[in-house]
């Protein structure tokens, strides 16, 4: 059977809702890596790792970095809140994880908004959504900018003359925020993707199946994300919400194709019968253009992650929604999104 002219895409959440006071895994590397490796195992897309000021925990990004080497095809996207961190720092982190990943990373914008976690920090107080959420948008842009820095051959490694990067191929990054500035260049030379993937996670803003998108982390999403994640409970709210956000990205001047909106669902596997339940789900909203995919987050990773690949995705297969193998190189390759143009390369060629 050949595969729908529309293709799936399925990622993981590699934590838990609720982590239990007693469980040692979430703080030990080799349990990531090997949830991890299950998900590539499935063929899917990318899995994520959250993060917050709120709980302890380990840094998420700082995690996927282990877990880059010891994984080939699967894409990583951690959650780096935009709130209290500094957009150079979070623009060259992510840029690193790109590079040892060998263009495997994302990036899963997150804010903060309490004044618990503000108080952390010690730098400001906590500010309403709608403003850190902005703030949000503007890391987004800035980031992309500093990716951009460097020309993809601004290196030039010549030992003859001593010259390692070509000064012509940097460039300057004058970005004035509503409460940050940044100069760049970058530090870190243009990731293998040229940008990271962007993922932002949207709500429904009501119970009716046809309420808009969170307006706060939607603009965003419209505005910058190559990947929208949708928490809703039933097609018609996601359905709804996807045409929303390709409407606002279209607005914002973008090919609305370029955003691909998966619907974010809790899961719980607790028999091999409700592996086969969710392939008939996920079947069912893909066929009625609900979402480009699922994100599916595991009441309990370590067991639910491993129904899901020995059960519902050679169910998936045997129905030809779900491909055997990972497409190209880069995530943004698996994900079927073009590696962008380096806009001030394209800028001087014009």
């Amino acid at each position: 059977m050949s595969l729908p002219p529309r293709p799936l895409h399925l990622a993981v959440a590699l934590d838990a809702p609720q982590q239990r006071p007693d469980d040692p895994a979430p703080y030990d590397a080799a349990h990531f890596v090997a949830l991890a490796r299950l998900a590539e195992r499935g063929t899917l897309d990318f899995v994520t790792l959250g993060d917050s000021f709120a709980r302890p925990g380990l840094d998420a990004l700082a995690v996927l970095a282990r877990v880059a080497p010891a994984t080939e095809q699967i894409g990583l996207v951690p959650t780096v809140s935009t709130t209290h961190t500094e957009p150079f720092h979070v623009s060259t982190a992510v840029s690193t994880l790109d590079w040892v990943s060998r263009g495997r990373a994302g990036w899963s914008v997150e804010v903060s908004t309490t004044e618990a976690e503000a108080a952390l920090f010690g730098r400001r107080s906590a500010a309403p959504p709608a403003e850190v959420w902005r703030e949000a948008g503007e890391v987004a842009d800035v980031a992309a900018r500093l990716w951009d820095s460097w020309e993809d051959d601004a290196e030039i490694r010549d030992r003859a003359t001593g010259r390692f990067i070509d000064r012509d191929k940097l460039h300057r990054v004058d970005f004035t925020g509503s409460s940050f500035s940044v100069r760049g260049p970058s530090i870190v030379p243009r990731p293998p993707q040229g940008r990271p993937v962007i993922v932002v996670e949207v709500g429904a803003a009501g119970e009716d199946a046809a309420a808009p998108a969170d307006r706060t982390a939607g603009e965003v999403a419209a505005a910058h994300a190559d990947v929208a994640l949708v928490r809703a409970e039933d097609p018609g709210t996601a359905g709804a919400i996807r045409a929303e956000l390709r409407a606002r990205a279209r607005a914002h001047g973008r090919d609305p194709d370029r955003l691909l909106v998966l619907a974010s669902l809790p899961v719980e596997l607790d028999s091999p019968a409700d592996a086969v339940g969710l392939a008939d789900l996920i079947g069912d909203w893909h066929a009625d253009g609900a979402a480009d995919g699922f994100h599916l987050r595991p009441a309990d990773p370590a067991r639910d992650l491993a129904r899901l690949v020995d059960g519902t995705v050679p169910v998936l297969r045997h129905r030809g929604l779900l491909r055997r193998f990972h497409p190209g190189t880069t995530l943004r390759e698996r994900l079927g999104l073009p590696r962008p143009a380096n806009r001030y390369a394209a800028r001087e060629a014009s």
